[in-house]
């Protein structure tokens, strides 16, 4: 630990000699240096270990005070007490900080069900014939279970006392296993429902919808590189990550398939389907062979309903067009407005009025194809209209598309189907117990955010909810259980909404000393195009990731970053996604990565902080690859907030 030590002091000495050689002398201060000294002393104060959300709002009292005194010295006191608590009000009148407690519970909840152990194991056995099977296995249960809970230490911590001795026992890498579970524990501050994202759309005024939406494939991008990278690693280089021992793939099969001939070579689906006639199975209650049946049966079923309700969709008739006219609106009201568009008209004639019409005179009849005035239509002409018939709109055909879906879809059936043998279908029924309930929590909670079912206040009642039922389906659900949850959850939530007053005083006073005038003409200054504001932007992030953490990122510097972007015409929505890939990778880089000191609290004594560190260095490559990627094709983050939201 003496070398962290060391690092830190060394940047609080730079920070302060910084400090004395930037800021001008005392006589020629203005009150936006003041704001950049307050700046300074804040990240100190916290690099020092004094509570972030307590230091930002004593150093905001303190030097609004100082701002206010400088202009009305008699008021400065009033002012200061009435800025705290209109900043306190509005940030807690926030309807979008509703949802942090409710994800925060259901995270806490999934943590506790036990899942985690479940779902390894079942995507160990199930991916045991993939190269570099264990890491992958870790990589994909990292996360699923960091989109289920968003808490990096949680994930990792769990990983390490459950993934990484099984990795270490069957031959791989130290640095690679500790890096698998750093990497994929911190894909929870990028895949939803992350509060990372909750807060920066607070902060920065996104919809946190549209983030949800932006980040769903930037996250499933950056997991499918980790992937790919222990994919090459177990291939180029297989002392790294050997493949399993054929004892350790067995599946050991259940009691009813020993009346089942030739159980071991036989496909699951024909085999059940066999039992019942067969005369071995006599034995076999009916009701276990059914149940497994029905459970071999279910993608199939999920296969037939999908594809009926996409028929239904696709052939669904289009929308009849109406006869209904707007109020207002037709050519008789057109003609009309052409003769009177300015509303009052002369009187006709030279300051005179218009002879009369001599009594008993023929009127012209109306020109042909002129309209009729609704109140002369034949009353027999608007009945028999309405006892016409409407025709009913005709199905469309289903598109080419969707039958080439369902071919290739029937194709893809058959061949698993092909494949699947008993040790197959207990691997499924171990998948459904694990992976398939949390899969669905998860589903259902983004799914109904993304595709506007639900407010993520809503969704997140709904995730917690889900996340108590799980727990009570594992029973794993007590009052214990539920006390601790509930303890963690408040003092979490109060931690972020205490850092959001903090950071709201603390920008109120940064603004009012004018320390965001000074940064935006140094910036402006410069001359720079949006591609050097951006990278000039993500390098600040990356180094201010090292001592401190998300929280203290985005509600202190977010609010100075999200006034220039309008400026280099950058989306805040897709600053938002940069920022949030950006600080994974800030969570991996040594010395004072996070994640590190998470495992090395529970990994083995012999594995040390420096092989955890190397293995760190690889996935945190990918992640900066991740992000130049991003930037490049903007379209993987923009794309699906871009449909679903035009």
């Amino acid at each position: 630990m003496r070398k962290e030590i060391w690092f830190g002091l060394s940047i609080l000495l730079a920070i302060v000699a910084g400090l004395f050689a930037l800021m001008p002398a005392p006589a020629d201060m203005t009150n936006g240096h003041l704001g950049l000294l307050m700046l300074a002393l804040v990240v100190v104060a916290i690099m020092l270990g004094f509570p972030t959300a307590f230091t930002l709002m004593g150093m905001g009292v303190l030097f609004a005070w100082f701002a206010f005194h400088s202009s009305d010295p008699a008021q400065a006191t009033g002012l200061t007490l009435e800025l705290m608590v209109q900043r306190a009000y509005s940030v807690m009148a926030n309807d979008v900080l509703i949802s942090i407690p409710l994800f925060i519970f259901m995270g806490y909840l999934v943590e506790r069900a036990n899942l985690i152990e479940r779902l390894f194991k079942s995507l160990h056995l199930a991916m045991a014939r993939v190269p570099g099977s264990l890491a992958v296995a870790t990589i994909v249960t990292c996360a699923i279970f960091a989109t289920a809970t968003g808490i990096v230490g949680a994930v990792v911590t769990l990983m390490g006392l459950l993934a990484l001795p099984a990795m270490l026992k069957a031959g791989y890498s130290t640095q690679l296993s500790a890096g698998c579970i750093t990497a994929g524990g911190c894909l929870g501050i990028l895949i939803p429902p992350s509060v990372l994202l909750i807060v920066y759309g607070a902060t920065a005024g996104v919809s946190v919808v549209k983030l949800y939406a932006g980040a769903l494939f930037p996250g499933i991008m950056l997991a499918g590189l980790y992937v790919g990278y222990v994919l090459l690693v177990a291939k180029l280089k297989p002392s790294a990550a050997p493949p399993l021992p054929a004892g350790e793939r067995v599946v050991t099969l259940p009691a009813y398939t020993e009346a089942i001939p030739n159980a071991h070579g036989k496909m699951a689906l024909a085999g059940l389907a066999g039992a019942f006639k067969g005369r071995r199975a006599a034995n076999v209650p009916a009701r276990t062979l059914t149940a497994n049946l029905f459970v071999a049966l279910l993608p199939a079923l999920a296969f037939v309903a999908v594809m009926g309700v996409s028929y239904r969709i696709v052939t669904a008739p289009a929308a009849a067009p109406t006869e209904l006219v707007e109020m207002g609106a037709g050519p008789a009201f057109d003609s009309a407005q052409e003769e009177d568009s300015s509303g009052l008209q002369e009187p006709p004639g030279e300051g005179g009025l218009a002879e009369p019409p001599v009594e008993g005179q023929l009127a012209e009849p109306p020109a042909d194809g002129a309209a009729m005035p609704a109140a002369a239509a034949s009353p027999q002409r608007m009945e028999a209209a309405a006892s016409i018939p409407a025709k009913e709109p005709l199905a469309q055909p289903a598109t080419r598309t969707f039958w080439i879906a369902l071919g290739v879809g029937a194709v893809a059936l058959a061949i698993f189907y092909a494949l699947f043998s008993f040790a197959r279908l207990e691997i499924f029924k171990m998948l459904l117990g694990s992976l398939f309930p949390l899969a669905i929590l998860i589903l259902a909670v983004l799914g109904s955010i993304v595709f506007g079912l639900a407010t993520p206040t809503e969704a997140a009642a709904m995730g917690a909810f889900g996340g108590l039922l799980l727990a009570i389906a594992y029973r794993r659900f007590n009052f214990a259980l539920l006390r601790d949850s509930a303890h963690l959850t408040a003092k979490t939530t109060a931690m972020v909404c205490w850092l959001f007053v903090g950071s709201s005083i603390f920008s109120a006073a940064f603004a009012l000393l004018g320390g965001q005038e000074i940064i935006n003409e140094w910036v402006l200054g410069m001359e720079l195009t949006p591609v050097q504001f951006m990278l000039l932007a993500q390098v600040i992030i990356f180094l201010l990731g090292w001592p401190l953490e998300w929280t203290e990122i985005i509600v202190i510097f977010m609010p100075i970053f999200i006034p220039l972007l309008g400026h280099f015409n950058i989306d805040p929505l897709f600053f938002g996604l940069l920022v949030a890939m950006n600080l994974q990778t800030a969570f991996l880089s040594p010395p004072v990565a996070m994640s590190a000191f998470y495992l090395k609290g529970v990994a083995p004594p012999h594995v040390t902080l420096n092989q955890i560190f190397m293995g760190m260095l690889p996935f945190m490559g990918i992640q900066i690859l991740g992000i130049l990627l991003l930037y490049a094709f903007p379209a993987i983050g923009l794309w699906l907030p871009g449909v679903l939201y035009k």
